[in-house]
């Protein structure tokens, strides 16, 4: 494992992507309604990114064969993460949008999620998306420099599973910074063979927890992008990027 621990140097671009995203994202929110097309989400996150100065980080990510064609993963209610945008695709009252978003500034990567209600939700979808994030920020409170990785895992997972609900198991956070993707892997739980390991001072990392109504089961589905529930029942997903300080944690895509 190859961890790479960042300058205030690289710190300080990292916070500007950080922020940068953030406001993407609080503009996206503001257009999420019924009638909206996936599309339509991921033209205005495109030019918001492009605006900003940045790039976005998941257009013509992965394998060659098939790269990711859009600038925001745009997922609907029992779709996980990675969902495809598309004109056809249009926000219906009730749904729950999920909305994954990267963006790249000067050679490093800031990657944040957010679950939003579509119009008015059911009970059951608003208390998902409500435990998904408080899983987050539970599972970030006691970690610093010094502290275990599965402090964070832990506590994610009892979060979600005494609400009742279940944590995805085979798609998990990850390190950041000059790529989207570096080590360490994140679970959102904890089992036996965990990999932990203890926390430094200047660790980024994107915590996202992906969180089930029923089971944690999914598949993938013909796109060779979209993750599904297996029972097709709703599923949320919340992330920010995060840097290790020596008391806590700065979340750097507020």
């Amino acid at each position: 494992m190859s961890i790479h621990i960042k300058s205030e140097f690289e710190l300080n671009i990292m916070r500007r992507a950080g922020k940068a995203l953030a406001e993407v994202m609080r503009e996206i929110e503001a257009e999420v309604c019924p009638g909206v097309s996936t599309m339509q989400i991921d033209k205005l996150a495109e030019e918001l990114i492009l605006r900003s100065g940045g790039t976005p980080a998941f257009k013509g990510y992965g394998d060659r064969s098939n790269p990711f064609p859009a600038t925001i993963c745009a997922s609907i209610n029992d779709e996980i993460v990675h969902g495809i945008p598309s004109d056809d695709r249009i926000l219906e009252e009730g749904d729950i949008f999920k909305v994954d978003l990267g963006i790249e500034i000067e050679g490093f990567y800031s990657d944040m999620a957010r679950t939003f209600a579509v119009g008015k939700i059911s009970n059951e979808a608003q208390k998902l998306i409500e435990i998904t994030e408080k899983s987050f920020w539970k599972g970030i409170k006691n970690l610093k420099a010094g502290a275990k990785l599965s402090d964070y895992s832990k506590a994610a997972q009892q979060t979600i599973e005494s609400a009742g609900f279940s944590v995805v198991k085979n798609l998990v956070g990850h390190g950041i910074g000059r790529n989207l993707h570096e080590d360490p892997q994140v679970p959102n739980y904890f089992e036996k063979g965990f990999r932990d390991l203890v926390l430094q001072e200047g660790m980024t990392l994107a915590l996202e927890p992906m969180v089930n109504v029923g089971t944690h089961l999914n598949s993938i589905g013909p796109d060779g992008w979209v993750f599904l529930t297996a029972d097709r029942k709703l599923s949320a997903h919340y992330e920010n990027t995060i840097l290790i300080t020596k008391n806590g944690v700065e979340v750097l895509t507020q």
